[in-house]
């Protein structure tokens, strides 16, 4: 079933993230009515100058501005909380007072990951580091202020632009004859690409007015080892470039400053039925990454040749 028209006029936060560009290069692509604005030009902590631009007469809002540096939170609890709780409410107060209509990114990170099934929508969130606890207060700061938002809890966020673990396995399969990758946390690996058609999606319904929380990411469920094995797979079977030896190793085996849920798989059926989408193919979204990023490659050794 085909999305109905979008909003008139859409408001993008979070433009120099790996979502929020592809957001607005598929926008683009759209012809969509859309204005982007990176954090140099609206910190969404800076609520004055927010609602100043918000109420410019924008029918949605997409806020895809966040703290992701979940090491660092566990130090920089002030800053994480600022941006992901305050600014996420600075938001949806802006939105609520203009009339417009508010979609936030927020993550699988507010679950514990003990559950032992897939999390739906309205299972009890349970962080266990700072940035999920943020990430939940920003949720629920969200459902208080703003009665028109749609919240897409997502994982695994990968692109051919942004930092994220593609692109991180493929520097050090560069730079290392062997990667320990750890073998027991599960989640769901999703396209960036996939996830900022989805956001659309959403636009595309507002009519509808399906306010609440869903869940999107990829639709299958794996280990950080066995992605990263996937990695390597597609990017030998495009290159042609020997891979790194993979060693998988446990959570304890790599401590890390905040600690990571074990498995935080989403159910996203209520998701992929209200917004009549299918699931997001992570294999299909990795090969179009590094299809991107090889050509890329293939243009700057071009150009400094």
């Amino acid at each position: 079933m085909a999305d109905t028209p979008g909003p008139e006029r859409t408001l993008l936060l979070g433009a120099g993230g790996q979502l929020g560009f592809e957001i607005e290069r598929l926008a683009r692509s759209r012809n969509l009515d859309l204005t982007v604005k990176g954090r140099q030009e609206l910190d969404i902590t800076h609520r004055l100058a927010l609602r100043s631009v918000i109420s410019r007469g924008f029918d949605l809002v997409v806020n895809a501005a966040a703290y992701t540096a979940v090491d660092r939170a566990e130090t920089e609890e002030g800053r994480a909380l600022a941006v992901n709780r305050d600014g996420a409410q600075f938001v949806a107060e802006a939105c609520q007072d203009a009339g417009a209509a508010l979609v936030h990114i927020s993550t699988d990170y507010v679950f514990d990951g003990r559950k032992g099934s897939p999390y739906d929508e309205d299972d009890p969130v349970s962080p266990i580091n700072v940035y999920g606890r943020s990430k939940a207060a920003g949720e629920a700061a969200i459902r208080q202020v703003c009665a028109h938002h749609v919240i897409l809890r997502t994982s695994w966020v990968f692109g051919a632009h942004g930092q994220n673990f593609v692109k991180t396995m493929l520097r050090l399969g560069q730079e290392r004859g062997e990667i320990r990758v750890v073998a027991d946390q599960f989640g769901c690996p999703t396209p960036a690409q996939g996830l900022a058609a989805a956001v659309l999606a959403v636009a595309g319904r507002l009519a509808e007015e399906p306010w609440g929380t869903y869940h999107c990411c990829g639709g299958e469920r794996t280990t950080w080892f066995d992605f990263a094995q996937t990695i390597f797979a597609e990017q030998t079977a495009l290159t042609g470039a020997a891979a790194p030896a993979l060693v998988p190793i446990g959570t304890k085996d790599y401590p890390t400053p905040a600690q990571r849920p074990i498995d935080t798989t989403l159910n996203c059926s209520a998701f992929q039925e209200r917004f009549h989408q299918a699931a997001l193919d992570w294999r299909q979204g990795l090969r179009d990454v590094l299809r991107e990023l090889q050509a890329g490659a293939r243009l700057s050794s071009a150009g400094g040749a």
